[in-house]
């Protein structure tokens, strides 16, 4: 019989932890809301204590979602918990994670605690915790680096204090699979009271072993698992939830467990992600990636024609890609808009029906036909972000091999216009100069790099910045038919997401 894997989705705040991958109330509203529909059990929607920003979005998802759980972070001192039961206590099933450092590393230097004030403040914690709800997970920040029987003391106490899950870190991605399945099956022989507590793994992927880390200790008796969509997060990133999904559906002879997640939601989910974050999927990553089910090589391409499975593993169609596609154009109506955009999981209000059809048409008016990816990006830049301190009203370019490249930019500054005029190397340079002297903003472009969102001379371009300014480091992603206005739209998106950062700082990690 086939146990059941708890998946744990920490997208909207491990995730949002990547450098640059801030994201506003609405956009973390809008995936929390898809990855209710995708099948996670529960959602890690934030780290209250944050900030005011983090504590309302995670308030807003708390209030929103009727199955899965939501959970917020919280360190293990009464004003953080307090203010975690304060963002999740609407939440239809409300949890809250607590964590500590229990590495004699972290302790030393981190900490400055004992082993001894460890153990007390856990137990403290866990129980003032637990007397404001049921659902409690404690995490042992740096378990991996951790004195193993110091470890299980440790969680002793903290299912001792009401914790119904003890949650193993490998914070810093130093583990290798044999050694953490080893790890795992020393905790669950070792805590007397482990069969009070679900055992939860949480792996990052800094030795590109965090899946691995994961399916080893599921096959060792863990039975969540934390995981990211797209595998994103701090430094390189989280254990990825469709590689441990797929590995579950894929491999169930080896496998034999199950989870609640509809597989068939899983690239338009992955998509929605890289859409929000404005981080680029890379192509041969595995599930997702553009270069999945690609297949160039010729003796490939006729084993694949006669029969999918001798180079395929999984059907497109398992993880919702699929060839047929509905083509929309100018003289789509707003019913079949509406109707494609709820199959796509977009369930608009007629207000925000009316902006997107407006958009819709635009572009239907510049190219022929409009695909998935371009509603995506209609949707998610004109419906989610809507409410931002910098907005593009005019853009003019003067370019050529006999001019000084020249941009004219009109912008609204919180709602107020202003205008101007710069000059650069090209009509990018020009245009970026022009914009940064307007906002005021002094910030070092890191990155830039165009995509095309879909086939054809007529597609969308797709550019992504990477801007850093006081130590803050944001992501920038705009689309559009002209290749400049795209380039335009992602560094005013990096503006934005640098001012969200400046105001919602980041202090939490497991």
């Amino acid at each position: 019989m086939e146990e059941r894997v708890i998946i744990f989705d920490t997208t909207l705040r491990d995730g949002e932890q990547s450098p640059g991958a801030s994201m506003n109330a609405a956009e973390k509203l809008r995936l929390a809301t898809q990855l209710e529909k995708l099948g996670v059990d529960v959602l890690e929607a934030g780290f209250p204590a944050a900030s005011e920003g983090d504590f309302d979005a995670v308030s807003k998802i708390a209030s929103k979602l009727k199955k899965t759980e939501v959970a917020g972070l919280a360190r293990t001192s009464k004003a953080d918990i307090d203010r975690a039961w304060g963002a999740v206590q609407h939440a239809a099933k409300p949890r809250i994670h607590t964590f500590l450092a229990t590495s004699d590393i972290h302790m030393e230097y981190k900490l400055n605690m004992t082993r001894d004030q460890v153990l007390k403040t856990t137990s403290e914690s866990v129980k003032y915790a637990k007397s404001l709800t049921d659902s409690i997970e404690f995490s042992a920040e740096d378990a991996s680096r951790s004195d193993r029987d110091f470890l299980c003391k440790v969680f002793e106490a903290a299912i001792e204090a009401g914790a119904t899950t003890i949650n193993i870190p490998d914070t810093v991605g130093y583990a290798i699979p044999m050694e953490f399945a080893d790890l795992v099956n020393y905790v669950i022989d070792h805590t007397p009271n482990i069969n009070k507590a679900v055992v939860s793994v949480h792996c990052h992927n800094d030795l590109g072993l965090a899946t691995a880390n994961t399916l080893a200790a599921l096959n060792s008796g863990a039975r969540q698992a934390e995981v990211t969509i797209n595998g994103i997060g701090e430094r390189a990133g989280n254990t990825s939830l469709e590689e441990v999904v797929m590995s579950l559906h894929t491999r169930p002879n080896y496998m034999p467990f199950s989870s609640n997640i509809k597989t068939e939601l899983i690239y338009p989910t992955s998509r929605l992600v890289s859409m929000i974050t404005g981080i680029i999927v890379q192509p041969n990553k595995a599930i997702v990636g553009a270069n999945a089910f690609a297949h160039e090589a010729g003796i490939h391409q006729d084993g694949v024609l006669k029969n999918p499975m001798t180079y395929e593993i999984m059907k497109p169609e398992t993880v919702g890609l699929s060839a047929s596609k509905l083509v929309l154009g100018k003289h789509s109506g707003r019913h079949a808009l509406r109707s494609h955009l709820k199959e796509m999981g977009y369930d608009l209000s007629d207000e925000e029906l009316k902006l997107v059809f407006k958009k819709f048409k635009e572009l239907a008016d510049k190219k022929k036909h409009v695909v998935d990816e371009d509603l995506e990006v209609i949707v998610t830049e004109g419906i989610l972000r809507t409410a931002e301190i910098f907005e593009l009203e005019y853009l003019h370019v003067t370019s050529g091999t006999t001019v000084i490249p020249m941009a004219t930019v009109r912008l609204f500054i919180n709602g107020r216009p202003v205008q101007g005029t710069g000059y650069g190397n090209g009509p990018i340079d020009a245009a970026y100069d022009c914009i940064a002297k307007l906002t005021g903003t002094e910030s070092e472009l890191l990155r830039f790099s165009i995509s095309a969102i879909t086939s054809g001379t007529d597609a969308q371009g797709e550019v992504t910045v990477r801007l850093k300014e006081n130590g803050l480091v944001a992501l920038g992603r705009g689309a559009d038919p002209d290749i400049i206005t795209a380039s335009v739209k992602a560094y005013i998106n990096g503006l934005n997401r640098l001012e969200y950062l400046k105001a919602n700082p980041v202090m939490a990690t497991t």
